[in-house]
């Protein structure tokens, strides 16, 4: 798949994506980044810990996250993303579920569009992902938590949103699907999706994993979300040996670290 001006072998090789939350209320970091200095030495830091691509978002999706509007949002991260890729080269995705947020931070140089809707929320997202040629990923979702059989559920829900992609034009090698950790589910199933995260392979999509200190690493270790990193790095290393390729993480260094380890001991 090409992401930007990198190719990534997602089914041999794993990467890592480095959270930047440009945002004043995210659960784990909020208002640490959101100045553009402070923004641009982090992603500095990232890189040299083995960031593969940068996630740069505007809007807390924390529990409880308070909606703003798209100029608020692009006012964040549009000048952040010309920053990054003036700067830096990397590719950049864009964390939203917006399309005019979306459309804004590809023309400010995003090579990729990460929707927590999976291209549900708005209508016109796919279409702009498929107008400018980027790569998507496309997270599980819904409104209520509501589940017949979980798996097969979450499965049929992620099909879904590959038949809005597809249909609005997205090419489906520009595809990535993310089981959506932390999102209309419960603890139980958090767990259980993380175990059977490689049931989502069977769609034929490479998959992203985001489980960076999260509800569920703090609810089974008794953790605040700032003494998460063991246990968000033990998910990683379950995600890669079930075949996962991207993981979206906040502490680069420990989980790049466990991940190239755990790719050494796969290929063999």
């Amino acid at each position: 798949m090409i992401i930007g001006n990198k190719d990534f072998d997602l089914k041999n090789k794993a990467y890592i994506m480095g959270i930047l939350n440009v945002t004043p209320d995210s659960f784990s970091d909020g208002g640490l980044w959101n100045s553009q200095d402070a923004a641009m030495k982090h992603v500095e830091q990232m890189i040299k810990e083995g960031a593969d691509i940068i996630d740069v978002g505007g809007e807390s999706t924390r529990p409880g996250y308070t909606l703003i509007s798209d100029d608020e949002e692009i006012s964040r991260v549009a000048p952040v993303i010309e920053a990054i890729k003036n700067n830096f080269d990397i590719p950049v995705s864009i964390d939203t579920y917006k399309g005019g947020v979306a459309e804004a931070a590809i023309k400010a140089g995003a090579d990729m569009v990460n929707d927590i809707w999976g291209f549900k929320y708005d209508d016109i997202i796919a279409g702009v992902t498929a107008k400018y040629d980027v790569a998507c990923c496309l997270m599980h979702n819904k409104k209520e938590p509501h589940y017949n059989s979980f798996m097969d559920d979450v499965l049929a829900d992620l099909n879904e949103s590959v038949d809005i992609a597809l249909k609005a034009g997205v090419k489906a090698e520009k595809i990535v699907l993310d089981p959506g950790v932390g999102f209309a589910k419960d603890l139980e199933q958090n767990l259980i999706i993380t175990n059977h995260v490689d049931e989502l392979l069977k769609l034929g999509y490479p998959v992203l994993l985001g489980t960076s200190r999260k509800s569920m690493i703090g609810k089974t270790l008794d953790l605040p979300s700032d003494q998460r990193v063991e246990g968000t790095v033990a998910t990683t290393v379950i995600g890669a040996m079930k075949g996962c390729s991207i993981f979206r993480v906040h502490d680069v260094l420990a989980n790049r670290r466990a991940l190239d380890m755990t790719m050494a001991i796969r290929g063999k």
